[in-house]
């Protein structure tokens, strides 16, 4: 059975490519799924070597290995990043959303590989980060590869850039939902029917992968929660007040630390953040690494204030030295280990401040998803990863109230936007996405272009121009040297032949040529874009080179490039009208 792959393509870039997309989805959640369950195997195998009580138990080790383990690791990384170029040093989160808005979501091998072996050293050295952030951008770019190496337009580049980072989250949590509210509200900022369907299937595809190895636990053990009374809520939502101003410390000292080292070489800016996390786990061992095992601890209120307070500052401290530095590793993680303590901490307060008795892990619950909402600015992701995570649905009630507050605080009242925006802003990359331009994102040239174009030199005879009228064109390229450079409608020259008919004297003047530039009629310049482009695309390079039309076309040879049609302005604003 023969397959046209080309017309697979063209299929694609249509809106109505849903089967297919829903097809390239599964694909995408399988190969994300692969490749996270490869990383987390590679990094819990190899702390299982030199950890007694499992892959989480920095505790079990000296004093001065905690403290020389993640300044050990910080510097061998620095050491290698330096030999990387300053694209390849690009990892995490941040990286992915700049790739998709800027870049079609196209991601290379190269970071793949500089993302995976990084992080797993990240992480094997205990340095204060998480592991999802690196399994975004990893299952990112492995549905991204397979996007590219089948040629597929952009707009399904995207769509599949967006399945992986579904589909990471979702096996690294072990949360499905969670993975496609974080893919559609962090990296893709839209909802839509066309790429809902294809990234739910790529997300069920990567949680039964982890489940598979895993089995179907949550990754906390959560007692039975509940709110005591209604009279906790107004406790409640000052405690979500609380996780906002946490968050904005968070994303400030972030900030700060990248703003004040970013100058310096790869390699002293990771030793540097080494040190921080060093000399803290030196001082409480329970903040490196990802420490969950701590958040266990927490739920079940087996830690003092005092140690609460002391973890909650050593942690902040040395993840905003982490992340800032460029260590290829996760905020997620840290975020939620904060969240957890902060709500340990005011749940033992509640005890002392509320007439009832309350319930401690309610508030860890209601601190992870708090830290997490206004940390990312992804309410919706963190409520329903909470939910997921733990399995616990009374946390939805009190949890709607603390994601909305601390996110609120966050952003408007403290003025800090969502740490990977906030980094990117850091770095000098603006990133700005109206509702029409994720609209153009979604369809591939190939959906609207006029395909009825015939190539044609300025220059010609008057049989060619009639062997060309003959095959009834509706518009003509214009080339010189092979490059085209204009369009015109093919009447236009119809009527010139024939005035040229009916005035002997004009035919003769004329002579035996036919110059396409110099006949009277309608012109114009034309621009080209690629056969896998977006309307989008299309449009920015009309505004770009300022013309009013692109012709559309893909390399077939070294220098050599087939035109498959035309698209003029008024064709997209026709699209984008319907």
């Amino acid at each position: 059975m023969n397959i046209d792959f080309d017309r697979i393509r063209e299929r694609l870039a249509t809106l109505d490519a849903l089967p297919l997309l829903a097809l390239l989805g599964i694909l995408a959640g399988l190969s994300a799924g692969l490749v996270i369950l490869l990383f987390r195997l590679l990094v819990e195998m190899t702390l299982h070597l030199f950890l007694i009580g499992g892959p989480e138990d920095f505790e079990s080790l000296s004093p001065v290995v905690q403290g020389a383990l993640p300044l050990t690791m910080a510097a061998l990384l620095g050491t290698a990043f330096h030999y990387l170029s300053r694209e390849d040093r690009r990892t995490g989160v941040t990286y992915v959303i700049e790739r998709f808005n800027l870049f079609q979501g196209a991601l290379s091998l190269r970071s793949l590989l500089v993302q995976f072996f990084g992080a797993a050293a990240t992480l094997i050295g205990g340095l204060s980060m998480g592991r999802e952030g690196p399994a975004v951008h990893m299952g990112a770019a492995g549905s991204s590869l397979l996007a590219q190496w089948a040629r597929l337009p952009n707009n399904s580049v995207r769509i599949l850039t967006g399945c992986g980072s579904a589909a990471a989250i979702s096996a690294s949590f072990n949360t499905p939902i969670a993975g496609v509210i974080f893919a559609m509200e962090v990296i893709m900022m839209e909802y839509s029917i066309g790429t809902f369907i294809p990234i739910i299937l790529a997300s069920v595809v990567g949680a039964a992968m982890t489940r598979a190895v895993y089995g179907h636990e949550p990754a906390f053990a959560v007692p039975e929660v509940q709110l005591g009374s209604l009279l906790e809520l107004p406790y409640v939502v000052l405690c979500g007040a609380l996780f906002g101003v946490l968050a904005a410390a968070l994303i400030y000292a972030t900030r700060r630390f990248y703003q004040h080292t970013h100058r310096l070489g790869v390699g002293w800016r990771f030793l540097l953040a080494g040190m921080v996390t060093g000399l803290c786990g030196f001082l409480a061992p329970e903040i490196l690494g990802i420490g969950y095992d701590t958040v266990n601890l927490a739920l079940v209120g087996q830690l003092a204030v005092s140690a609460l307070l002391y973890i909650i500052a050593l942690k902040l401290l040395a993840t905003a030295a982490c992340v800032g530095s460029g260590l290829p590793g996760g905020v997620i993680g840290p975020a939620l280990f904060i969240g957890a303590m902060a709500g340990a901490l005011f749940g033992e307060l509640a005890g002392t401040v509320l007439p009832e008795e309350s319930n401690i892990t309610l508030y860890v619950l209601l601190g992870m998803a708090g830290m997490m909402s206004a940390t990312l600015q992804a309410p919706l992701a963190a409520l329903m990863a909470l939910l997921e995570l733990t399995f616990e649905a009374n946390i939805i009630f009190p949890g709607m109230l603390v994601v909305v507050v601390s996110s609120l605080i966050c952003q408007q009242a403290l003025k800090q936007r969502g740490i990977f925006h906030a980094m990117l802003e850091a770095q000098g990359i603006s990133i700005r996405v109206s509702p029409l331009a994720s609209h153009l994102h979604r369809v591939g040239v190939a959906a609207v272009m006029d395909r009825d174009v015939k190539r044609v030199n300025q220059v010609i005879s008057r049989e060619e121009a009639d062997e060309l009228l003959q095959r009834q064109p509706r518009w003509l390229l214009l080339e010189k040297d092979g490059t085209p450079s204009h369009y015109m409608p093919a009447a236009e020259l119809a009527l010139f032949l024939s005035s040229l008919n009916e005035d002997p004297k004009a035919q003769e003047r004329s002579g035996c040529k036919v110059n396409l530039m110099d006949i009277p009629g309608q012109r114009d310049n034309a621009a080209p874009v690629l056969l896998s482009a977006t309307l989008q695309e299309a449009l920015e390079t009309m505004q770009k080179n300022d013309v009013n039309a692109v012709y559309v076309r893909r390399q077939s040879a070294p220098g050599i490039y087939r035109v498959f049609g035309l698209i003029r302005k008024q064709d997209i604003e026709y699209f984008y009208q319907i």
